[in-house]
């Protein structure tokens, strides 16, 4: 993986947390890192390269009047103010390349000086065993603050859990080992076929994730949400207003559009196309 800085651009020393998505269901932790992007008013400071991820090019994601700057697969962004970095992933990984990526990304990150890792992502919600939506939109949290995945902070904020964390899991333990280098990508050969309902939390992305960041030495929170495929612009919402409690930010000094204390990405307003021609009707 190569960073790549922006004419110019030079990274903050004290942005020493960094946000990023790991790609889901309904794209949620985009999304999410799409609103703290707009609103925090962090500038681009450079893209990073990485041969595990698809090539694709856009037109300028946030701003309403472009420059002719083009929006890239993978975009750094800093926001000295609120000591953030945060990372955009516009395409998905090469199959089969996941923990690959996810250890380029770990380097990375320790090479930056980076402390604290907050990987936003989502859940599919058809795989939610006790759904409780008596409080709304419930977020869900994994961290390596213990060995179980709890972390004291994260419950005071009201987040909870992800009970199906079990580090002695075979999966899990593979993916421990392989981001430790004490296995290799072939050994999944041998249990792949057994593969059970378990298995589904440890073969997410932010799984990679969490053990590669985790294998660094870094501090890493996972936040999570259940969702299905559709509008996910609200679980955006409340999974980037997780990620501003987690690191201490407070939303509502946000200088928002749209008669709100978000500010609206530009690119969303073509999330769903235009409006229909109504002389149709």
């Amino acid at each position: 993986m190569e960073f790549n800085l922006e004419e110019g651009k030079h990274p903050y020393d004290e942005c020493s947390t960094l946000i990023l998505p790991a790609l889901s269901i309904g794209n949620v932790g985009q999304l999410a890192v799409d609103l703290l992007i707009a609103s925090t008013k962090a500038e681009r400071i450079g893209y990073l390269d990485d041969p595990n991820v698809l090539p694709c090019v856009g037109n300028d994601a946030y701003t309403p009047t472009p420059q002719g700057d083009l929006a890239l697969p993978l975009e750094a962004y800093e926001s000295p103010s609120n000591a953030l970095t945060l990372i955009q992933q516009r395409s998905p990984v090469v199959k089969g390349m996941m923990v690959e990526f996810a250890k380029n990304l770990a380097d990375f990150a320790v090479a930056c000086g980076k402390k604290h890792i907050v990987i936003l992502s989502s859940l599919d919600f058809g795989r939610w065993q006790t759904i409780d939506m008596s409080s709304g939109l419930q977020i869900y949290y994994l961290s390596n603050a213990n060995v179980d995945g709890a972390d004291d902070h994260c419950e005071k904020l009201g987040f909870k859990r992800m009970k199906e964390y079990n580090p002695t899991q075979k999966l899990w333990k593979y993916l421990n080992d392989l981001a430790e280098g004490n296995a290799t990508q072939d050994d999944i050969s041998s249990f792949e076929d057994d593969l059970e309902e378990e298995d589904y939390y440890p073969s997410l992305p932010f799984a990679a994730m969490f053990s590669s960041f985790k294998a660094k030495g870094l501090k890493v929170t996972c936040l999570l949400c259940y969702c299905s495929e559709g509008d996910n612009i609200p679980d955006a919402f409340q999974l980037a207003e997780a990620a501003c409690n987690l690191v201490g930010m407070s939303s509502d000094t946000f200088k928002g559009n749209e008669g709100g204390k978000w500010v609206i990405p530009f690119s969303w307003q073509s999330v769903y196309g235009p409006p229909p021609d109504m002389s149709l009707f």
